[in-house]
């Protein structure tokens, strides 16, 4: 398997960040990691091992990135205002640097057109970000397979509201976005999988991916929304199953 690492300054950050590519060639992937997590974690807990023939046979390319949990959305005791803005640089950082990138790098398309897409997974709040970049921007990122994600703020910051902070929170944005907005045709375009698991600490999970399900059927969005066993944990040996299944059956 190929394995590339890179560490790039940030404008956006004003920073170093580095990212990790598995694979020479195949839909493009970027990879979120979990809470608080690193580029290295989705190889660490043994999700690249579990995709490994995917990426071998050339039908993916994994990007996997660095999080700014830590400075947004995990730093609690922070100016929640300041949390935000970090939250919002770090976005620019994966549109306006890291997905440039992507597409320079991966040899899928060709061409290095948006048109050709990016795919975004990730675990648990690894799942957060991967559903909000897609909806976010479904002119670069066209499908997601999210497992045991929260897709709402109030678990992270109580009562505190921004606009920021609504443009970063699927549940609330598409809870105001109206049915005849262009980028809800876009979503009808998207591959959309969010699923979690019944069993231990995946309650808020199953809440946010429900009202998820919901929010999606009332707009007509095509998504296959999957809830496993009540014996499915929140935990990698679960998303080591998952992830697997669920590439197999999209990339029919």
């Amino acid at each position: 398997m190929k394995v590339e690492w890179y560490k790039e300054y940030s404008e956006c950050l004003n920073r170093d960040m580095e990212f990790k590519v598995y694979g020479h060639s195949g839909k493009p992937i970027l990879v979120f990691p979990a809470q608080d997590g690193r580029y290295f974690d989705f190889e660490g807990f043994g999700m690249v091992k579990a995709v490994e023939g995917f990426i071998e046979e050339g039908k993916i390319q994994l990007f996997c990135c660095d999080s700014l949990d830590q400075e947004s959305w995990s730093a609690v005791n922070d100016d929640p205002r300041h949390r935000t803005y970090m939250m919002e640089q770090w976005f620019y950082y994966i549109v306006n640097e890291l997905a440039p990138r992507i597409f320079e790098i991966n040899s899928y398309g060709n061409d290095g057109n948006y048109a050709d897409g990016i795919l975004t997974t990730g675990c648990s709040m690894g799942a957060t970000h991967a559903v909000n970049f897609m909806f976010r921007r479904p002119d670069i990122f066209n499908g997601t397979i999210a497992l045991s994600g929260y897709y709402d703020s109030d678990i992270f910051f109580g009562d505190y509201h921004d606009d920021i902070l609504y443009r970063n929170c699927p549940i609330q944005y598409l809870n105001g976005m109206a049915y005849d907005h262009p980028y809800v045709e876009m979503y009808r375009h998207c591959d959309i999988i969010i699923c979690c698991g019944q069993g231990s600490w995946e309650d808020e999970m199953i809440r946010s991916t429900t009202r998820m399900k919901e929010l999606l059927e009332y707009k007509d969005i095509p998504a296959w929304i999957d809830f496993w066993g009540y014996d499915v944990n929140h935990d990698w040996p679960w998303w080591r199953k998952q992830l697997p299944y669920f590439l197999s059956e999209m990339l029919k």
